[in-house]
């Protein structure tokens, strides 16, 4: 038994750090943060609040509907938000002298990788050396591998078609339902963005799972599910990540919850997952295939002089694009059909637009044909718009000279952050903004009124580096499956789920997919 004398220290220490010390902090108010509103009661005192509001699935939107009172918000002990589009500017802009935050810092791995990394110095350097693979002009080197890709999800939805519906209004059979939308596209963008990075086919557009490989670094190889390790380690991770000081306990301690333990250990394997893709690319390159990937540009450069960088920085750089490429892109192309399907006007209005670019024989639409079509660039962007696939705040740090944000002096060392969902959400900038409206974005000059405003992969220099090939890959993606297929949700009133991590994780989809009979030009 613990002696008396111990059990007391203990919850002296225990109520003294985190309730008597940080309410003497609050009182102290040495930031001078008491002015400004708290998004709850507790926010001033812990970061807790803010954890359970993240374990709530969708904080963007619930602190979208908190700024409408204030446009800045406390979230945390240190931790400021802001609610108008002005702030978009100062904490991600450009100039802004705000780095990223410590939640990059806690969750990368001990090489971090591009999205990580947070030296300004040594982001530059990294995003030069990565910047030619993903520049506009060279999108033709990747076309063929997102053709080749899209190629075989429709081999596999072919099989999964069913007979059309009978009758206008038609109600599908239950038995109908054959394909899980959000599974299958979430298994072709990972295919996409192996095959663009590392060259490599997976199987799983064959075999309709996301069963992998996974290798430890004693060798050993094990079956492992790729997306589901991805995101239970993400959903895992977003619930305990904002409270920075205590994260690393607040992880030991969930593990011994039992459903916790079993996320945590259902995510473990995507490290090896990773792991396993890496290594095998490395084989590759060292027996002499000439491959033109991604790893190619981690290898050497424009000349073939070798960067000679380390083995775990290459993992990580790897690690950051694989996970980020598959994950995003999958988002909003589920997105954006469930939209579709629920706004048969303007998926009409698509599809005949893209019936007017494509011949009969074009089975996968080409991307030099699509890329400009106004109405389907109108209709991926109004999807990313009113769901952003990343919604929530990307936490910068201000220097620790301080910054000013939205007219306010902000001390140093404070974490700040702006939901893109307000962003996208701001009636003055997008009128009714819960209305998808891809008109909105016809007009050349409203497209440039709202275009900084539109921020779905970020902005300034930390803006994602791989936002034309997920365009690309929305792009050729949408035009080929309503140029091919029709499509019925369940019912009227059938809703897709979400829960917000650090992107979205959305639930199934299941939808009646069928052969377009004629096409209306």
């Amino acid at each position: 038994m613990i002696p008396l004398a111990t059990a007391l220290i203990v919850i002296l220490y225990i109520a003294g750090r985190f309730l008597v010390l940080p309410v003497v902090q609050y009182f102290r108010d040495p930031k001078g943060f008491r002015k400004f509103p708290n998004y709850s009661f507790l926010c001033g005192i812990s970061d807790l609040p803010y954890c359970y509001l993240s374990a709530c699935g969708f904080r963007s939107r619930d602190l979208t509907e908190a700024h409408e009172s204030s446009s800045i918000l406390r979230i945390g002990p240190n931790s400021i938000s802001f609610g108008h589009v002005d702030a978009i500017r100062d904490i991600y802009g450009h100039g802004t002298a705000c780095v990223k935050d410590l939640k990059y810092s806690i969750t990368s791995s001990t090489h971090p990788g591009l999205f990580d990394v947070v030296d300004k110095a040594k982001h530059a350097e990294k995003r030069k050396r990565l910047s030619a693979a993903f520049a506009i002009k060279n999108l033709s080197r990747w076309e063929f591998k997102v053709a080749r890709t899209t190629e075989r999800l429709l081999a596999a939805f072919d099989n999964l078609c069913t007979q059309p519906i009978s009758e206008k209004g038609g109600i599908p059979k239950e038995s109908d339902f054959t394909v899980d939308f959000n599974h299958w596209i979430n298994l072709f963008t990972i295919e996409a963005i192996n095959f663009i990075a590392l060259s490599s086919d997976l199987g799983l557009l064959e075999l309709g799972t996301d069963l992998v490989t996974a290798q430890r670094m004693d060798g050993s190889t094990y079956q492992a599910h790729y997306r589901k390790s991805q995101n239970q380690g993400a959903f895992a991770t977003s619930n305990f990540v904002w409270d920075y000081e205590n994260f690393h306990s607040l992880v030991w301690l969930s593990k011994f919850v039992p459903n916790w333990r079993q996320v945590w250990k259902e995510a473990e394997p995507f490290k090896d997952v990773i792991y396993h893709q890496a290594i095998s690319r490395l084989e590759r390159y060292r027996s002499g295939e000439k491959l033109d990937d991604f790893f190619s540009a981690l290898m050497e450069d424009k000349n073939g002089d070798a960067y000679n960088l380390p083995w775990g920085e290459i993992v990580g750089e790897i690690a950051a694009i694989i996970d980020a490429g598959a994950d995003t892109t999958a988002i909003a192309l589920t997105q954006i059909l469930d939209i579709l399907i629920k706004h048969p006007d303007h998926l009409k209005t698509l599809r005949r637009e893209v019936d007017n670019v494509l011949t009969e024989g074009e089975v996968v639409a080409p991307y030099e044909k699509v890329k400009d079509l106004p109405f389907l660039k109108a209709c991926l962007d109004e999807g990313m718009r009113i769901i952003p696939p990343t919604s929530a705040g990307l936490p910068r740090r201000t220097p620790p000279e301080g910054a000013r944000i939205l007219g306010q002096w902000i001390p140093g060392n404070t974490s700040v952050s702006m939901p893109i969902y307000t962003a996208h959400h701001d009636p003055n900038i997008f009128p009714n903004p819960d209305e998808y409206n891809p008109h909105r974005w016809m007009d050349i000059e409203e497209r440039k009124r709202m275009e900084p405003y539109f921020i779905p992969f970020s902005t300034g220099a930390r803006g994602c580096i791989g936002r034309n090939i997920s365009y690309l890959e929305q792009t050729v993606v949408l035009a080929t499956l309503v140029h091919r297929y029709e499509f019925a949700l369940p019912d009227s009133d059938w809703q897709l789920q979400r829960f917000e991590a650090f992107n979205l994780i959305m639930g199934n989809m299941p939808i009646k997919l069928w052969k377009r009979e004629e096409l209306d030009r």
